[in-house]
């Protein structure tokens, strides 16, 4: 058997049957059962030959995961169990690799899934299509789509929280390769009355709530939206919130799928405009106003929606007012204006609401379709996928169940059709003779809709269109006079008879009996809906709009294109719409996805069986089934076949030599399988009756369970052969490794053996010998201690005698040396009385000295200059030399400690040197500015761009740059300036303007005075006679006097060619204003003046200034 095959296969370990083709016995209820049966074990999808049934299951199930994508890939249709997976592939091979246009239809009532359905769909062809960049953006864009659609299109009903209120039909385009290209999206008969009024327990569109949850305040705002739903008379407020719908995060999914699809942001913005203009729009309410003619007229209560709806879309209050008002009648040359009463006026408000939105909802589409089309023009496949709504049957039918009946009446037509069809070109292309299969044919119905004479659409266009008063009773009239003999046409007021006494059927309604069953349609609003008129004056107001959008929605509102001719109806629209659908569905290989609702409570493991009896009936599957049935229950190709049933046989078992086809025949031939049961064809086998199959599925069975058996049986033999085989060898090995360890043992015991009787041979012989070369040793001891005792002897009694002979001698050394002593002893005496204190003092005083030097050494104080520290005086004598050395240390360290010195710390070393010499004792100020470094130029004149101007001025480098206060002779106080100061001139400019007040040359500088006290005031004196002078003297006051003194000085002392500047210290001194001299005047001020310096003016020739105490 094959690996593919023992993996799994559609007749391999199925719950239920897994193609109803094969049910036997088959009948309604045994279908019900299987559906029940394979729902039950979450087997949602069953075939029917090549039509997947989908049950809705109301829960996640593993069976979408990338993995399943996988395991469908390139597999034959029945190869593995029922999946939406194996119609996808199916229909994309057969594009890719045949080169054949394909259609997925998927139909079904509203909640049974259709929506997801085409989603699976669609995402298992973007995974398994090709991959690239540009392939991804598209295969992005395609899917993307669905959200945008869904918020839009899709809402809330009784029956599904997610309801497309739309039907779709996406052709997606593949090149060569089979890779996407684009897609074209086409959208039919959107349920617009839906955003004027919902039924009891169902939502507008989902956009407007998702709009209200999600939107970010400052989005509200610009679209003046409040996000309690209760304040929009368009919104239900019983179903406003749905359980499992996010509203919010929904969103959030929306704006970012525009954006992917290639909406921009001001397109998305004026779409919101939109739908917020629409929710304004319900809102606004009339009240009668009565006129002279004794009509009433039709005027807005609250005018604060109007006018924020119109200031939203650019419209002019007045033009909308009016068009809610009144209503002009255009006739050929003739305009004739008549009011609205406040029926009316409702009656415009909520058509100018469906047509705003439902023409957003088409140019969504058309915008769409501009984003995802193909960009190139080669030819291409095509796979088209229709999500359409499926059969309604309500308690109250109208226009919209009409037109959708008619559209599905209109897919079952097709559906049989293209059944039928491919059901013959399969029988004629492997030769199987043809034979007509009986089947409902509902032309008839689809003839009783859409006959261009006599048919319901065409005599309600002919009844919208007729002059005089036109009513939903008057078209029933026409109905009932000419349908009354049809036999799928049924009315009370027809002239048939036998409907008179039909309670069931009520005077203003009529039923048509669909392929699906009997559907009662209420009258009432068929004129209106059909008719769906909207005023030109509503057009044309919303033409004049500002908002780039709304224009293209309106295009006859343009003055310039008045078109009296009455536009086509929605009835004549959607069946055009159909029409070409179905052309289009006709030129394509179709695919069908049949959904069912297992329950009205959207719950999950819940099976209802008559409303998926109800579905099944309306949907045809029973007949699908005959169909199919009606000719083979089953075909499938040679090889598989062959494959599949070849152990049934001895001659094909387990290899068959020859073709498949003659393997095939054999086969059959030896289970004796009656002729009439099968037919040959070219490639296939087909067989008639299910009963057939089930026959061979059985005798397949029972031929695994024997080959299980042999196998096992085989298997076990081997099993225990190979465990007697490795017993039997093991056993040789452990004998053998046995054998050669007893060796071993045998061995080593004899070889110890040996070693221990040689090693007490060996002691034996050793001890001998040792016990004769003791004794040799022994004898030779003896003899050599005698002789040692010999020798001592005589060397002690030697020893005794050269001691005494020594003793003799050093005796008379002593006794010399002792004479010679004292004889020397005598001599120096004299001599040593005379020297002795000198020497002792001498040496005294080298020892103290020494002592005192290597205590200094331990003892020294630290490296810096400052350090006042010194070690103690040892000795009184000592003074001198002790603080000259202190001296001498002090200068070394401050050599030491200077040599370390930049140019630039000398140079400010230098400065604080010289202000020190020329203010330490005289001025009170100059203690506190010793801590603080002479920075120069404290404006940084260079970098700051607000000295631009200044800094062009001064060509020279800048010694020293700040602001300083000069003082004004009339009334003391003083005025911001910067000082500048360079090796030629000090200037003097306006702080805010830069603008240069004096700039002197300091050779024309004779002094500088200031205080003796703890101000900040200074006199630059000026030479009489030279230019500078004209003005006079400059009174100045600064925090950094002594850095400006000191500067100026040492510019002045480098020099050569001016005298150096002289200061003046004192607390009197003159300075002269142009021709006059004033004295200023330092004084000691009270605590009650404060801690600030001030200068006052006393009269003409006095300044005083006032110091605080320190």
């Amino acid at each position: 058997m094959s690996k593919m095959e023992v993996k799994t296969s559609l007749l391999d370990n199925m719950i239920g049957v897994g193609d109803m083709v094969l049910l036997e016995p088959l009948s309604e209820e045994t279908f019900i059962e299987n559906l029940h049966k394979r729902f039950e074990h979450n087997e949602i999808y069953t075939y029917i030959g090549s039509v997947v049934i989908s049950m809705n299951p109301y829960k996640s199930l593993p069976i979408f995961t990338a993995d399943k994508v996988e395991e469908y890939r390139n597999r034959n249709f029945y190869e593995l169990s029922p999946h939406i997976y194996a119609l996808a592939d199916e229909a994309y091979r057969s594009l890719r690799d045949q080169d054949k246009d394909q259609c997925i239809l998927i139909t079904g009532e509203s909640g049974a899934g259709k929506t997801e359905a085409s989603k699976l769909v669609m995402s298992y062809v973007a995974a398994v299509c090709g991959k690239g960049q540009e392939v991804n953006k598209v295969k992005e864009q395609l899917l993307q789509s669905n959200p945008v659609l869904e918020a839009f299109g899709n809402a809330k009903t009784v029956r599904n929280d997610n309801s497309s209120r739309f039907g779709k039909y996406m052709d997606i385009e593949f090149d060569f390769k089979g890779d996407p290209l684009g897609g074209v999206i086409s959208n039919y008969l959107l349920e617009k009355s839906r955003v004027v009024k919902q039924p009891r327990g169902e939502r507008n569109f989902h956009v407007f709530y998702q709009l209200l949850s999600g939107a970010s305040e400052d989005t509200l705002k610009k679209l003046k939206l409040d996000r309690d739903f209760s304040k929009y008379n368009y919104l239900s407020l019983d179903s406003a919130t749905v359980n499992g719908l996010d509203d919010a995060a929904n969103f959030r999914t929306v704006r970012n799928a525009m954006q992917i699809v290639g909406f921009m942001e001001d397109e998305v913005q004026s779409v919101l405009e939109l739908v917020a203009a629409v929710l304004k729009l319900g809102n606004i309410e009339f009240k009668p106003e009565s006129r002279v003619n004794g009509f009433d007229e039709s005027r807005v209560k609250d005018k604060n929606d109007l006018k924020e709806m119109c200031e939203l879309l650019g419209i002019e209050q007045s033009v909308l007012e009016r068009a809610f008002s009144f209503r002009t009648v255009e006739a050929k040359m003739e305009k004739v204006s008549t009011t609205l009463n406040v029926a009316q006026a409702y009656y415009a408000r909520d058509a100018l609401a469906k047509n705003i939105y439902s023409r957003m909802f088409s140019w969504l589409v058309t915008r769409i379709n501009e984003s995802i089309k193909a960009q190139t023009k080669s030819r291409k496949k095509v796979m088209g996928v229709l999500d359409i709504y499926g059969f309604e049957i309500f308690e109250d039918n109208s226009f919209e169940q009409f037109i959708i009946n008619y559209c599905n009446e209109k897919l079952q037509q097709i559906f049989i059709e293209l059944t039928l069809r491919e059901e013959q070109e399969e029988y004629v292309r492997e030769g199987i003779e043809w034979t007509n299969i009986e089947y409902f044919n509902n032309a008839i119905i689809c003839d009783l809709i859409e006959n261009n004479q006599n048919g319901i659409l065409a005599m309600l266009d002919e009844e919208c269109l007729r002059p005089g008063t036109v009513t939903d009773e008057t078209f029933l009239d026409k109905l009932n006079t000419v349908c009354a003999e049809h036999q799928h046409f049924e009315s009370r007021l027809s002239k048939n008879s036998k409907f008179l006494t039909d309670h069931s059927l009520p005077h203003n309604c009529f039923r048509i009996q669909h392929y699906a069953g009997k559907v009662l349609y209420r009258v009432e609003g068929f004129v209106d809906k059909n008719n769906d008129l909207l005023y030109r004056d509503l057009s044309q107001a919303m033409y004049k709009a500002n908002h780039s959008l709304m224009k293209l929605l309106f295009p006859e509102g343009n003055p310039a294109k008045v078109n009296l001719k009455r536009p086509p109806t929605a009835g004549f629209q959607f069946r055009a719409s159909v029409g070409t659908l179905m052309k289009n569905l006709l030129t394509k290989n179709p695919n069908y996805i049949r959904c069912i609702k297992p329950n009205d409570k959207k719950a999950a493991q819940v099976f209802t069986d008559s409303l998926v009896c109800h579905q099944v009936r309306y949907l045809g599957l029973m007949e699908n089934v005959r169909v199919r049935r009606a000719g083979y229950a089953f075909r499938q190709p040679y090889e598989p076949c062959l494959e599949r049933y070849k152990m049934l046989c001895k001659q094909t078992w387990p290899h068959w030599k020859g073709p498949a086809r003659e393997g095939v025949e054999v086969l059959l031939k030896d289970l004796e399988v009656p002729e009439d049961e099968f037919s040959y064809g070219r490639s296939k086998i087909f067989i008639r009756n299910p009963r057939t199959l089930f026959f061979l599925e059985e005798r397949r069975r029972q031929c695994l369970e024997d080959l299980a058996t042999l196998i096992q049986k085989i298997y076990r033999g081997w099993k225990c052969r190979t465990h007697f085989l490795l017993l039997k060898k093991s056993q040789v090995v452990v004998a053998a490794w046995y054998r050669r360890y007893a060796q071993q043992r045998k061995y080593q015991k004899i070889k110890s053996s040996s070693i221990v009787v040689q090693s007490f041979i060996r002691g034996w012989k050793a001890r001998k010998i040792l016990r004769e070369l003791k004794y040799q040793k022994r004898c030779k001891e003896a003899v050599t201690t005698i002789a040692a005792y010999w020798h001592g002897t005589q060397a002690r009694w030697e020893l005794w005698r050269l001691k005494e002979e020594a003793r003799n001698k050093h005796a008379v050394s002593v006794i010399w040396a002792a004479w010679q002593g004292t004889k020397v002893r005598r001599e120096y005496r004299k001599f040593f009385r005379a020297n002795a204190g000198k020497k002792i003092y001498e040496f005294t005083i080298q020892r103290i000295m020494q002592k005192y030097f290597l205590g200094l050494k331990n003892t020294m104080p630290s490296m810096s200059p400052i350090d006042k520290s010194w070690p103690a005086r040892p000795y009184l004598f000592l003074e001198g030399t002790h603080q000259e050395l202190r001296k001498i240390f002090h200068l070394w360290r401050c050599k030491k400690y200077r040599s370390q010195f930049t140019e630039e710390k000398k140079a400010i070393y230098e400065e604080k040197l010289e202000a020190s010499e020329i203010f330490k004792g005289k001025k009170a100020l100059y203690p506190s500015s010793v801590g603080q470094p002479f920075k120069g130029d404290y404006l940084e004149i260079n970098k700051n761009p607000k000295y631009q101007k200044l800094n062009s001025v001064v060509d020279e480098k800048v010694l020293l740059a700040d602001v300083v206060n000069k003082i004004n002779r009339a009334n003391g106080k003083g005025a911001s300036r910067i000082f500048l100061l360079t090796k030629k001139n000090f200037v003097l400019a306006d702080q805010k303007t830069g603008q240069v007040k004096a700039s002197v040359p300091l050779p024309d500088l004779s002094s500088v005075s200031v205080s003796t006290q703890n101000d900040g005031f200074f006199a630059l004196k000026l030479k009489e006679g030279t230019p500078s002078a004209a003005k006079g003297d400059f009174l100045l006051s600064s925090d950094r006097l002594i850095e400006i003194i000191t500067k100026l000085h040492r510019t002045g002392a480098a020099s050569a060619e001016r005298e150096q500047i002289s200061v003046d210290i004192s607390d009197e001194f003159l300075v002269q204003f142009k021709q006059d001299k004033v004295c200023v005047k330092f004084i000691q001020a009270g605590p009650k003046n404060g801690n600030s310096v001030t200068c006052k003016r006393k009269n003409n020739r006095l300044l005083e200034v006032s110091v605080p105490s320190p």
